[in-house]
């Protein structure tokens, strides 16, 4: 058996926590009161854990687009193998590349069986026992694909349903599919699920030649450098809808365990220990409310019930829980860059976006750098940096000349100047970039 982690999501249903270079599974919150919390543990990172628990750590590979790969190797061991899309697709084209990386550079058998999973769940670890099984029920059947089919605690409208032949003696681990249902109305699923219907959770098991054959079928590469070199010929759909809704041998493993992609705010907060995670205050009088700050500042909430406030560089959310819902339709209507972001060294915020003047625009920055960390060597024509470190000290290069600066010392940096700085301790500075043609937010 082996693994692929398929690592997507656009930041908008967690939002402003998410955004485009955040998304959900990379969350975590630091300012819990309680040392053992789990939320100071991103998703990625609560799943990692549990696969190096599973021992299957040695069979798995994270596919991902290359927006994530800083954020990737950050939050998890270095020598994860990850599969990085040349650009962000869907889920078909990342299953297809990953499938030829494992035939291709780790060299797995044809006949292998590959399970996919998303990898932004909350689960027990007898999840990955399941899959253990669900790859060994495929492997003595005679059906080209298998599924996880989550058995629902509600009539959920965001996920389809898995619709299994009756099985009356429930005597068959893997249970034939009879039909699919596209998320339904609640009224319609609460239907489906007297009649055995289950969650679709994007678990899919099939044999490493099933994908390479489908490639192979459509004129598409199966070698792995070629599929990168032509990935924008796939086709940018689901592998849902590229793949399951076609075949006809195919089958589901039912799962009642506790299973949650905290999707919304509403479960999202459903694993919070305390009301308040960062600065501020809410009363006792606010029921079944929550609050996550993330700004230096102190946020109050004072006799609400069923809310949830989240504030963040990226905005501010209030909002019912029921209602949290909906949020992803709204946020796709702004439009706005990350204003937090996660690098190897460290991370940054953006304080203030200048409005562009004439042939000039400014982005001021804070950035934490980690003790032992560096930003490499880089170049930038067109714009002017001024590095002001508030703590700390580091090692500087501007053009060749090295020297030592320190919290108070200013820092100019011309453009088209070769500059690097190295933290010798925790570091932070405020930065100040000057654009003289195009507003480039990127550190």
């Amino acid at each position: 058996m082996k693994l692929v982690l398929l690592s997507g999501g656009s930041g908008k249903r967690l939002w402003p926590l998410s955004n485009d270079s955040r998304s959900k599974q990379f969350i975590r919150v630091n300012h819990s009161n309680e040392e053992n919390d789990q939320m100071r543990f991103s998703m990625l990172q609560k799943v990692w854990t549990q696969i190096k628990k599973a021992g299957l750590q040695q069979s798995a590979v994270i596919a991902a687009g290359r927006g994530q790969q800083e954020l990737l190797l950050t939050q998890l061991d270095q020598d994860v193998p990850l599969v990085l899309e040349p650009e962000r697709r869907d889920t078909f084209p990342a299953i297809a590349l990953a499938c030829t990386y494992l035939q291709g550079v780790l060299n797995t058998a044809e006949d292998e069986v590959i399970v996919v999973m998303p990898v932004d769940v909350d689960v027990d670890d007898d999840y990955f026992a399941e899959l253990r099984a669900l790859a060994n029920g495929l492997a003595h059947a005679e059906d080209n694909l298998a599924l996880m089919g989550i058995q629902p605690s509600y009539p959920a409208e965001k996920y389809g349903y898995i619709i299994p032949v009756p099985d009356p003696c429930m005597q068959q681990s893997l249970r034939k599919v009879q039909r699919f249902i596209e998320k339904p109305p609640a009224a319609e699923a609460e239907k489906w699920i007297k009649h055995g219907a289950l969650w679709n959770c994007g678990v899919f098991a099939f044999r490493l030649s099933y994908v390479l054959r489908i490639l192979e079928q459509n004129g598409w590469p199966t070698s792995y450098e070629d599929l990168i070199a032509q990935y924008e010929r796939l086709p940018q759909n689901s592998f849902d809808y590229e793949v399951v809704e076609k075949e006809k041998k195919i089958s589901v493993k039912p799962f009642a365990g506790r299973w949650n992609d905290l999707g919304t705010w509403n479960e999202w907060t459903e694993q919070m220990k305390e009301p308040m995670y960062g600065k501020g205050y809410v009363s006792k009088d606010c029921l079944n409310t929550h609050v996550i700050n993330e700004l230096n500042i102190p946020v109050v909430a004072l006799g609400i019930t069923d809310a949830v406030i989240v504030a963040s560089p990226d905005g501010i959310l209030i909002t019912d829980k029921a209602a949290s819902t909906g949020l992803k339709q709204v946020v796709q209507t702004l439009s706005m860059p990350p204003m937090y972001k996660e690098a190897l060294y460290g991370w940054y915020t953006i304080l203030h976006l200048g409005e562009p003047m004439g042939e000039h625009g400014s982005v001021t920055k804070r950035v934490h750098m980690y003790a032992g960390k560096q930003m490499s060597d880089q170049k930038q024509d067109q714009r002017s940096e001024l590095w002001t470190l508030i703590r700390g000290e580091a090692k500087v290069s501007i053009d060749g000349k090295r020297f030592t600066a320190r919290a108070g010392d200013a820092i100019q940096i011309p453009p088209g100047s070769n500059h690097s700085i190295k933290a010798i301790t925790a570091v932070d500075l405020i930065v100040i970039q000057i654009e003289m043609r195009d507003h480039n937010v990127a550190f």
